[in-house]
C-alpha cells in the first residue's frame, strides 16, 4: 500500500493466498487476480518480492515474460527492484525465480527426512486422528477413546460381522439417525476439514470402507501408507501394504485384532442381495467343489422360505460348464448347525485333546521354517546395521585420502547392492511370520466364536462369520432313491475337521492324562 501509493498507483486491491502453497499457481485468490487480467481490469501487479508471486519457475517466466507483456499488464518485485515496463531487473527474474523453486524444493526434502526419521523412531507421522479417537490438550502425539464415536465404530464392524456390506451398513446408520463424523464433530465443538454435508445422517459408503480397513483401530499406528507425487504435484499416491509401517500397541484398540482380520477376509468376497432382498445366512462363503465358482442363493418370492435353494454359478440352467450342485438352504442350515455343535461340545468336552489334534496338524517342517525366518530377520537387520557403519568408515577414509575415490565407489555400490537385497528379505520374512501368526489369531477367534456358540446354540451371520472360512457343496449323488451331497466345512485357523474315531480318541486322551502340565486346556 505504501509503495503504491507513494508511485501513485490509484485503487489497489489486494489478493491473498493464505496457507497455500506457493509452487502452484492454482490458487484461489491468484486466478481471480489472473480472471480480472485477462478482462482488462488490471494494469499492475505488485509483489513485496518475487518469490510471493510464486515458486515454480516455468510458469513464472510465462506469466512475467509472455502473458503481462502481451496484455500490457506491468509486473513490480519491490525487494528485487523488478519492473517489466522498465526493464529494471527483468535479466536477473529467472534467476530469482530458480533459486525460489529450489527453496522450496529443499523444504519439502526436508519436511520428508523428518517424517521418515520418527517413522524409523516408532512415531506417527500423519496429524489425521481417525474417527473413533481423539486427542487432548497436553499431549498431541496420543490419541485417546472418544467414546460415542468409538461405538459406532464397533457398530459398524458388528454389521460387517453380520454379512452387511458398506451400503447396506450406511443405510441402517441413516434409519438410526447416527451422525456422520464431521456432523458429530460439529456438534461437540471439534474442528475439521471435511464439509459438513446437507443430510448429517447421510453416511457414505467409501466412509464406512475407510472405517472397516483402518488398521489403526487395533491399537497400532500406520505409517506411509501414502505419498505424494512431488513438491509440485500434490496428488496422492497410495502405497502397498506391504510398504506399510506398523507399530503395535500405539493407543487402546477400540477393536480386537482378530475381528478385524477376520472382517477384512470377509470383505473379499461380495455379498449381493438377491431380488427378494434376502440375503443369505452363509454369502460369500459358499463355493463349489468342482469348478471352484461360488453359489447363488435363488430366494423364493412366496412365503416358502423351505424351498429356497443355492446352484453353481457355472450351471447356467444347464448351458454352462458345470452340473448344477444343488442344495436347499434349510438342509445345508442344518448340516452346518450339526457340525459346529459337534466341534463346540468336543472343543468343550475334550479341549486339551483338540490342542493336541492342532499341534500334531502344525508339523515340524513348520516349526522349523518360522525359527529359520527368526534367525534369519535378525541376522539380516544387524548386518544392515554393520553396512551402515562400513559406509560411515569408507567416506571418513575418502575424505582423508586414505581410499581412492574409485576404489570408494566400487565399495559403496556393493555395499548399496547388498543393503537392498537385504531389505527385500526382511520384507519377505516379515510378511510370511505375520501370517504365521494370524495362525494363533485365526485360533483365538474361532474359540471365541465357539463359545458364543455354547451360549446360543442357534446359527447367526456373526456366528458363522467369525468360525466358517469356506464351505464347498459337491455334486449330489442318488443313493437308495434318495440325493446325498456331500458338504465340506474349512473352519477358521483349523480347516477341514474330523472327530477323532474311538480308539484314537482314548490314545489322546492318554496322552493328555501322562503329561497334564504339557497339555493345559484352551483359554480365550
Amino acid at each position: 500500500m505504501d509503495y503504491a501509493k507513494k508511485h501513485g498507483y490509484l485503487h489497489p486491491q489486494f489478493f491473498v493466498d493464505d496457507g497455500v502453497s506457493g509452487t502452484t499457481f492454482n490458487r484461489p485468490d491468484f486466478q481471480r487476480m489472473q480472471r480480472m487480467v485477462e478482462n482488462g481490469e488490471v494494469g499492475t501487479i505488485i509483489v513485496k518480492d518475487v518469490s510471493r508471486f510464486g515458486r515454480e519457475q516455468v510458469e513464472m517466466g510465462r506469466l512475467t515474460q509472455v502473458v503481462y507483456p502481451s496484455l500490457g499488464v506491468t509486473f513490480i518485485a519491490i525487494q528485487e527492484n523488478v519492473n517489466s515496463t522498465t526493464g529494471e531487473g527483468m535479466e536477473m527474474l529467472p534467476f530469482y525465480s530458480i533459486f525460489n523453486e529450489w527453496y522450496a524444493a529443499q523444504t519439502s526434502k526436508k519436511i520428508r527426512a523428518v517424517n521418515e526419521l520418527k517413522a524409523s523412531q516408532g512415531k506417527r507421522v500423519s496429524p489425521t486422528v481417525a474417527y473413533g479417537y481423539k486427542k487432548i490438550e497436553g499431549n498431541k502425539e496420543q490419541w485417546y477413546i472418544d467414546e460415542p464415536a468409538a461405538e459406532v465404530v464397533r457398530k459398524i464392524f458388528n454389521l460387517c460381522l453380520a454379512g452387511k456390506g458398506p451400503l447396506q451398513i450406511a443405510k441402517q446408520l441413516e434409519k438410526e439417525k447416527v451422525l456422520v463424523p464431521s456432523a458429530y464433530y460439529d456438534s461437540i465443538g471439534r474442528k475439521h476439514s471435511n464439509p459438513t454435508p446437507a443430510n448429517v445422517y447421510g453416511w457414505d459408503c467409501a466412509t464406512i470402507r475407510n472405517i472397516l480397513e483402518n488398521q489403526q483401530y487395533t491399537g497400532c499406528t500406520v505409517n506411509g501408507k501414502s505419498s505424494t507425487v512431488s513438491y509440485k504435484v500434490h496428488k496422492k499416491v497410495h502405497k502397498p501394504k506391504e510398504e506399510y509401517q506398523i507399530i503395535s500397541n500405539t493407543q487402546k484398540a477400540i477393536i480386537d485384532e482378530q475381528i478385524w482380520l477376520r472382517v477384512q477376509e470377509l470383505r473379499k468376497n461380495k455379498r449381493r442381495n438377491t431380488a427378494t432382498g434376502r440375503q443369505s445366512l452363509f454369502a460369500g462363503l459358499l463355493f463349489c467343489a468342482d469348478c471352484g465358482s461360488k453359489l447363488h442363493f435363488c430366494a423364493a418370492k412366496s412365503l416358502k422360505r423351505n424351498q429356497e435353494f443355492y446352484r453353481c454359478a457355472n450351471y447356467k440352467d444347464g448351458r454352462g460348464s458345470c452340473t448344477i450342485h444343488y442344495i436347499r438352504d434349510v438342509v445345508l442350515q442344518q448340516i452346518v448347525l450339526d457340525e459346529i455343535s459337534a466341534l463346540a461340545d468336543f472343543v468343550r468336552c475334550y479341549g486339551s485333546v483338540f490342542r493336541i489334534i492342532q499341534q500334531n496338524k502344525q508339523s515340524s517342517l513348520q516349526q522349523k521354517r518360522v525359527h529359520e525366518l527368526t534367525q534369519t530377520l535378525e541376522n539380516s537387520k544387524k548386518r544392515i546395521a554393520d553396512l551402515d557403519k562400513l559406509f560411515t568408515r569408507i567416506y571418513e577414509d575418502n575424505v582423508i585420502g586414505k581410499l581412492p575415490d574409485d576404489r570408494y565407489s566400487k565399495m559403496a555400490a556393493a555395499y548399496e547392492k547388498e543393503q537392498k537385497e537385504l531389505e527385500v528379505l526382511i520384507s519377505n520374512c516379515e510378511k510370511e511370520l505375520r501370517d504365521a501368526e494370524k495362525k494363533t489369531v485365526d485360533m483365538k477367534t474361532l474359540y471365541q466364536g465357539l463359545m458364543e456358540f455354547t451360549e446360543v446354540k442357534e446359527l447367526t451371520p456373526t456366528i458363522v462369520n467369525k468360525l466358517i472360512k469356506r464351505i464347498e457343496i459337491h455334486n449330489p449323488e442318488k443313493k437308495h432313491s434318495h440325493n446325498s451331497v456331500k458338504v465340506d466345512i474349512t473352519f477358521t485357523a483349523i480347516g477341514l475337521f474330523q472327530k477323532p474315531d474311538e480308539a484314537e480318541l482314548q490314545k489322546l486322551i492318554q496322552t493328555v492324562k501322562d503329561n497334564p502340565a504339557e497339555y493345559k486346556q484352551i483359554s480365550a
